[in-house]
């Protein structure tokens, strides 16, 4: 039997599963799945290749699938292919053989459940069970059923609390943790922070809204107070100037415009913040100075240097961040104002320097810019030295 006789036997709907692996040479591809899914009213078959740490989907007919098979077993070991009434398997060896053992089940198994393509995703806070803050943000009804118009910001609220669920270990379960969340506006992921940490995972933690609208603030104060979250409040004030508290666990700023987040990060980085989650936005100052002449043939399109501008500035605030011992993260993160501003910043704090100051001001020099975050650190270590 050949692979292409193979194929034809298995590639319907009695397909179970095909898994391609062990890679002939060293390859970022290093596995390959196949299942069977539902589109519309008819079946189609998608290809999942596991490429380094990103996974790829793909979806094919069986035409297209047959031929794209025999392809990916010219850069791989083996496959295994399992239908509801055989198993097989595919060996390649490194001259190119193949080999292909195929055995009949004994007793011929029940067509597998075809899977709609797009399957329920588990969210966070879930829904069907009412969450009294999303509620009266006009997320979801009583009954718990999301409100069709708010659904991308459910999902975006989730998007947010996985981000905390993935540096839960970094705080402390056993004390009050301080949380700030500069910029805060409505407010929709500071009750979501809440309730998800206080409400789901008990931790003991005491969150600061800050925002400069003193309307919002007070209506931020009166959902709180009727939720009965004690340690939840909101205060008017700006992130320059704020400085009530004399350590925070955890920073988050999402959307502060222009410099205001480097503000944000420098003060958390001097309370000590073990955590800090931020999402820029409005990165205008470099771009008012970026110039390098080797980059001028790019840099003269306005909405290519606008871009290169707000990029630049977040990898240099990241980078900065390494340098005072945060093992840090760039991420692509939903942002709640569907604009393209969707990079989210975290940083864990890890003590040792992950960056050295010099390639930070290195770069700085190659682009001819002077960013706020690094002037703010800059004073600070001359004054310390004087």
């Amino acid at each position: 039997m050949t692979l292409l006789e193979l194929l034809d036997k298995c590639i319907n709907e009695n397909l179970k599963d095909i898994v391609i692996s062990s890679p002939l040479k060293d390859s970022e591809l290093k596995k390959v799945r196949v299942r069977v899914i539902k589109l519309s009213n008819d079946i189609a078959y998608q290809v999942t290749e596991y490429v380094g740490t990103k996974v790829i989907h793909t979806n094919y007919d069986a035409v297209s699938l047959k031929e794209k098979l025999v392809q990916y077993m010219q850069g791989f070991k083996q496959a295994q292919i399992e239908t509801t009434s055989i198993n097989a398997t595919v060996l390649v060896s490194k001259k190119g053989t193949t080999t292909i053992k195929c055995k009949q089940k004994q007793q011929i198994e029940k067509a597998p459940l075809i899977q709609e393509h797009n399957r329920t995703k588990e969210y966070i806070l879930k829904e069907g069970i009412s969450v009294p803050f999303l509620v009266d943000l006009g997320i979801m009804t009583k009954e718990g059923k999301i409100v069709n118009s708010k659904y991308d910001k459910y999902r975006q609220i989730n998007r947010f609390l996985e981000f905390i669920e993935d540096i839960l270990p970094s705080l402390d379960s056993n004390k009050e943790q301080t949380i700030i969340d500069f910029g805060c506006g409505k407010s929709y992921l500071t009750f979501a922070m809440y309730y998800y940490l206080k409400e789901l995972k008990n931790y003991d933690v005491r969150i600061i809204g800050l925002d400069l609208k003193r309307d919002v603030i007070e209506k931020c104060n009166e959902l709180s107070a009727s939720y009965g979250y004690e340690k939840l409040n909101f205060y008017v004030g700006d992130i320059a100037s704020y400085s009530d508290v004399e350590s925070v666990d955890m920073v988050v700023t999402l959307h502060a415009c222009d410099t205001a987040t480097d503000y944000a990060l420098y003060k958390a980085v001097n309370w000590g913040a073990k955590v800090i989650l931020s999402v820029p936005c409005c990165q205008h100052e470099a771009n008012k100075t970026i110039n390098n002449k080797d980059l001028a043939p790019v840099l003269k399109y306005g909405i290519i240097k606008e871009r290169m501008s707000a990029l630049i500035t977040d990898a240099i605030r990241a980078q900065t961040l390494e340098c005072k011992g945060y093992k840090t993260q760039i991420l692509e993160f939903i942002d709640m104002e569907h604009t393209p501003k969707n990079i989210l910043i975290r940083a864990v704090k890890k003590e040792k320097m992950q960056a050295k100051v010099a390639d930070v001001s290195k770069l700085q020099e190659m682009l001819n810019l002077d960013l706020t975050l690094c002037k703010l650190f800059k004073e600070q270590d001359n004054e310390e030295c004087n």
